[in-house]
């Protein structure tokens, strides 16, 4: 289980990466552009998923920032979410790196941002929502951009396998 979460960690900052290149090509307007999406604009579905993924971090290790909407715009300018996009993948694959099966085996404890409820649950279960999260708006920030005109490069998790990172999860 321990070698799963990694990958997923791995892929996750991988796929980031080919997708904040590909935005960093765009045009301001572009980016900002409402296109549709669960939050419209690429602008908005990246901090959207910086915002998800520091709230999952604080309740799974304590530590860091637990933005209080799911909307917040966390960095108006790209180059600073990019950076801060950075730290957080790498902050994510460490911690991952650091669980052992105990850890993946327990619960844990939570409150909700949208309605204040105390959630429990285990942590496995709470690591596949991380990721699948990731993937579900990164789809639609490749229909953005796939809408805008452009060509991506493959974000598909057998890709990430057949790179020199992704190598020992095939």
């Amino acid at each position: 289980m321990e070698q799963h979460f990694q990958m997923l960690a791995a892929y996750n900052r991988w796929v980031n990466e080919r997708l904040y290149m590909a935005v960093a090509e765009l045009e301001d307007e572009e980016y900002r552009r409402d296109m549709g999406a669960f939050f419209g604009s690429l602008h908005r579905t990246l901090n959207h998923l910086l915002v998800t993924d520091r709230i999952w971090m604080f309740r799974f290790s304590g530590e860091g920032d637990a933005p209080k909407a799911l909307d917040a715009i966390l960095f108006d300018r790209f180059n600073e979410l990019k950076a801060a996009r950075e730290q957080e993948d790498a902050r994510i694959l460490n911690w991952v790196r650091s669980l052992d099966s105990k850890a993946i085996a327990s619960r844990f404890t939570y409150t909700t941002v949208s309605d204040m409820r105390t959630i429990s649950q285990r942590l496995a279960p709470a690591l596949a929502h991380l990721f699948n999260h990731q993937t579900h708006h990164r789809g639609q920030a490749h229909g953005i951009l796939t809408g805008l005109g452009k060509t991506l490069p493959s974000f598909d998790l057998a890709q990430f396998q057949r790179t020199e990172e992704g190598r020992p999860y095939s």
